[in-house]
């Protein structure tokens, strides 16, 4: 079973829950605004996904912009980075679909398929 970690809210994590229903894949929700991401967990989750950490931010945020991080992040090291994601859920980028095998972050359906293995 995947972990689904979502914003309830969000359009795109409807459509990504949508998919996870219609290919019949076990998930278990877990409210990223309710339930923030500990710093721990996306470290690891960073590791196993094989992207870069600025790809775990929600760029398209209120909270990202008004924190200006588009400027940031890169004088940022990745512990502070993994520490500031830590403290929102609303910094986080998702759904973001954790798996034994893998961690993808965004929908991409073409991409999600590796979680029908």
């Amino acid at each position: 079973m995947i972990k689904f970690v979502c914003y309830p809210k969000c359009s795109t994590c409807k459509k990504a829950q949508a998919w996870l229903d219609e290919n019949n894949i076990e998930y278990e929700i877990r409210d990223i605004k309710a339930d923030n991401p500990t710093y721990d967990e996306l470290s690891h989750w960073h590791k196993i996904s094989g992207l870069p950490l600025r790809r775990f931010f929600n760029t398209s945020g209120i909270l990202y912009r008004s924190m200006d991080l588009k400027n940031k992040l890169d004088n940022m090291s990745e512990e502070e980075q993994l520490a500031l994601l830590s403290t929102d859920g609303m910094l986080v980028k998702r759904p973001i679909a954790v798996a034994d095998n893998a961690v993808l972050v965004g929908f991409n359906a073409d991409k999600w398929t590796v979680l029908k293995n």
